[in-house]
């Protein structure tokens, strides 16, 4: 059997870095950009990106339906609900927060989204979250806020303060429904998000009054967005989702703060401070507990049937085929609907989309 367990952790890491790297590629984009039109138009950028993808695909002739599940009807409730609480309200509510908050408050403070995200999986969604991953939680928000410390800084939870626990926690809510669509191909979810939201944060901006700044630098921030904001970050997270569930991709998320001090350190050869090399050490510790975590006992698979993008080497596809299937790709994996039959084994696994299982007693 091969592994691909280690492929979520990859695909978390990097969402991370991304997702770090938006904070010191802003420094070039935020004179003359109000805050709100900069956030839609980051994420029109994540949506466009994503969509010439799609379009580039179209005319190649190259059916993605093969690879990965296509949305449906069904899934429409959960993709307004990433829409909404991840894509027009946690942006808007947070860059208008922003505004009134200090800034290394305002660093510290963004770390809740990794807290709310695993509490609200572990509470309202029922993902198992064992001790390895609460003290790694704890060890990497520890970190965040090591690395975010600044002893000059104003405190205060003011209603900007409020505001960016808010906004955290709207992202939290999203992070916890895109679980629900892991299974579908995220491309064109990321796409259809960013779309929607830019579009809707745009046409708040302009109401309000804003402007649209000059072309090249909307070409710029739209780049951005693509890569960092949204667009790429944003698959990225989703593909871990499948492997790690939501509570161990968040907590992984976390360490891009790390990432963005590191780049801006790169970028504009700013001189790292005594507390990023205080909080190094404490974050490969919290992350080495993720990455290594090792949870296996009797568990209940009961009879099921869906599609998503899967191999057969993983001990639980094990149905076979009619002939009409998509063809395997090079690393053995295709989508198209399938049944699983009830089983119970054992094995180490992390609450994917097939070990979502309680943990009191097997049937």
């Amino acid at each position: 059997m091969q592994n691909h367990s280690f492929n979520p952790v990859i695909y978390a890491v990097l969402a991370a870095m991304l997702f770090g790297s938006c904070a010191p590629a802003a420094k070039y984009l935020l004179a003359g950009i109000g805050p709100v039109m900069l956030a839609g138009l980051l994420y029109l950028g994540s949506g466009a990106g994503l969509a010439l993808y799609l379009g580039v695909c179209r005319l190649r002739r190259q059916d993605r339906n093969d690879m990965e599940a296509p949305l449906a009807k069904a899934d429409l409730p959960w993709l307004a609900g990433v829409i909404l609480f991840g894509g027009i309200l946690a942006p808007v509510v947070l860059l208008i927060s922003l505004e009134v908050t200090p800034a290394a408050t305002a660093a510290l403070l963004l770390n809740f989204e990794a807290v709310a995200t695993t509490i609200l999986a572990a509470a309202f969604f029922k993902e198992y979250v064992g001790r390895n991953v609460w003290t790694a939680l704890a060890l990497i928000t520890a970190s965040c806020a090591v690395l975010s410390y600044s002893p000059t800084a104003l405190w205060g939870f003011s209603l900007g303060a409020v505001g960016i626990l808010l906004a955290c926690t709207f992202w939290s809510l999203d992070n916890n429904i895109s679980r629900n669509i892991a299974a579908k191909d995220p491309i064109p979810i990321v796409a259809i998000k960013g779309l929607v939201a830019g579009a809707v944060i745009i046409a708040s901006a302009l109401l309000m009054g804003g402007g649209l700044p000059a072309l090249p630098t909307v070409a710029g921030v739209m780049v951005v967005g693509f890569f960092s904001y949204g667009g790429i970050t944003s698959v990225l997270f989703m593909m871990a989702l499948r492997g790690i569930g939501t509570a161990r991709t968040g907590s992984i998320l976390a360490v891009s703060p790390f990432f963005g001090v590191a780049i801006s350190f790169a970028i504009f050869e700013e001189p790292l401070a005594s507390t990023f090399w205080i909080a190094l050490p404490i974050m490969v510790v919290g992350a080495y507990l993720l990455i290594t975590e090792n949870h296996s006992h009797p568990h209940y698979h009961p009879p099921m049937e869906h599609e998503h993008r899967h191999c057969h080497d993983d001990g639980h596809h094990l149905h076979a085929h009619v002939g009409t299937e998509p063809p395997l790709s090079a690393n053995g994996e295709h989508s198209h609907r399938h049944f699983h039959e009830e089983m119970t084994h054992e094995h180490p696994h992390q609450p994917d989309l097939h070990h979502r299982h309680g943990h009191g007693k097997i049937k």
